[in-house]
């Protein structure tokens, strides 16, 4: 881990394109070893399965092993008897779905295609491309023990993100005994949230990194570690590329979790930006520091009197899921700190919400709530705002961001959001999801001297009220299949500078092997 940051602070963005290249040049070698980020019904699957006790309760972070899903559901067959139908059906997908996936020694192919009149303003767990036009050919290969995953594409550039040719999602993945080591583009979801990821989440595009995380997330042998139950350590190394004006900087993001009693998850989890050619800030006289990994990432102390010279967010998260009335149920909570002590000045950001799941009339219903809000508050019971403090940083100028938007929630700093959402699935697997939001956007009180702390998506104060249906379509005609989402959305207002009503479509197609 520390070589890791090392080679990441001198040199990761070569060592990650030398990966890359090398994924493109050899054979096939690979495993898919995750159920990926984005499947909100793999998710809602892997939640109901864990509320009964199927699987093990790691479910704030994806990428999950499929080997963690599958590992309980293999031993569920004595329980058949008592399973809800909705759950039964829930395993059923999941056990279809992680066969599909971990596809040894079979080589698949297929294209996306994503096309929108206007890119959602909120985007949530299922969000698809963040332009209006974006295209990618993928071939993938699994082996027992490794994967590759090639996928190149192109995509429209937005007022952000310049870059046309992209290969989101390509990794080169090997299993090292009880780890999982890769390098490429991968996304990731780090908390409880549907709707919100505070710290991490697929709102930005994946930044080209090398990591790790555990195969699998049963609990340890070992008698010291044991009392934590079924638990989970990954992280990873990457570089925020593109235009900024502090350009490659180092970006380190370690996440640990643990199920200590049945239905209880809790997760702690730290990410850091270091290095890069940083811009001298006038304002606060912060001139540029020199890359020193190790001595940057371990310095924790940040005063005046010793000001570190890293960025850091720090995030702690717990889910309690049950069943009450034979039904099953989730309550969460996630608490993002930025830069300092977790109880005292602590600028906390937060979000809290549950869901719950109803069987009704042959239908798998998923209802959520969730609020989420990034005013930062000066300690963690939320007393003393702290205006434009979420995501922005005096001395990494484009905060916690990449390619002009921010790594964790989608409204940027100083947001309020209140959202809920109806998802269901019918017998014939077509999906159905209505979500409604309500949204302040950029708070007047956020602070604009010398441009240190703004939104990215909005400049000015807006808020407004949102309305999205989408339905998901299943198709087959023999080995050849096909997904695709169709999404309505009515918003009243807009991000400034637009203003006024929005209609807005969107339309995602994967077709394939």
């Amino acid at each position: 881990m520390f070589a890791a940051r090392v080679a990441g602070a001198v040199g990761l963005r070569m060592g990650a394109t030398m990966a890359f290249v090398l994924m493109l040049a050899v054979g096939p070698a690979g495993a898919g070893p995750w159920a990926e980020v984005g499947d909100a019904q793999t998710r809602s699957d892997v939640e109901l399965a864990a509320s009964m006790g199927l699987v093990d309760g790691i479910t704030m972070e994806w990428p999950l092993p499929w080997t963690s899903i599958l590992g309980g559901l293999h031993d569920r067959r004595s329980k058949d008897d008592v399973l809800p139908d909705n759950v039964r059906e829930a395993v059923e997908r999941l056990q279809l779905k992680g066969k599909d996936d971990v596809h040894i020694h079979r080589p698949r192919a297929w294209v996306a295609i994503n096309a929108a009149t206007d890119p959602a303003t909120v985007r949530g767990y299922d969000a698809l491309s963040d332009t209006t036009a974006q295209a990618q050919a993928v071939y993938e290969y699994v082996s027992s023990d490794a994967a590759v995953r090639i996928a190149a594409g192109a995509r429209r550039n937005s007022g952000t993100d310049k870059q046309t040719l992209i290969f989101d999602s390509s990794y080169i993945a090997k299993r090292l005994d009880g780890v999982i080591v890769y390098a490429g583009y991968v996304p990731h979801w780090w908390g409880p949230g549907w709707i919100s990821a505070l710290q991490l989440s697929n709102n930005a595009r994946p930044m080209p990194q090398i990591g790790f995380s555990r195969v699998q997330t049963h609990q340890s042998q070992s008698w010291w570690l044991s009392w934590m139950g079924p638990w989970q350590f990954e992280g990873f190394v990457g570089v925020l590329d593109g235009q900024r004006r502090a350009s490659n900087t180092v970006y380190v993001a370690v996440r640990w979790a643990m199920n200590p009693i049945p239905g209880l998850e809790v997760a702690g989890s730290r990410t850091t930006q270091m290095c890069g050619t940083q811009e001298v800030n006038p304002l606060y006289k912060v001139q540029r520091h020199t890359c020193s990994p190790l001595a940057s990432y371990f310095t924790f102390s940040n005063d005046p009197k010793s000001v570190n010279s890293t960025n850091d967010q720090g995030s702690m998260d717990i889910r309690y899921t049950n069943t009450l009335l034979s039904v099953p149920f989730a309550v969460y909570a996630q608490f993002m700190n930025e830069d300092s002590s977790p109880v005292v000045h602590s600028s906390t950001s937060r979000l809290y919400g549950g869901s719950v799941w109803l069987p009704f009339q042959g239908l798998s219903t998923r209802l959520t709530l969730e609020y989420a809000n990034s005013i930062a508050t000066n300690n963690l019971w939320g007393s003393g705002a702290q205006h434009g403090v979420a995501y922005n940083n005096y001395q990494y100028l484009d905060g916690m961001r990449y390619r002009g938007r921010s790594l964790g929630f989608s409204l940027d700093s100083d947001s309020i959001l209140y959202s809920a959402q109806l998802a269901v699935v019918d017998p014939q697997k077509w999906t159905y999801t209505l979500t409604y939001h309500r949204a302040l956007v950029s708070s007047p009180l956020i602070a604009r001297d010398n441009h240190l702390f703004y939104n990215v998506v909005s400049p000015s104060p807006v808020r407004f009220h949102a309305v999205e249906g989408r339905v998901g379509v299943p198709l087959q005609w023999g080995e050849y299949r096909a997904h695709i989402d169709m999404v309505g959305r009515w918003q009243n207002d807009q991000p400034r500078p637009g203003h006024g009503t929005q209609l807005a479509f969107e339309m995602a197609l994967k077709f394939g092997l």
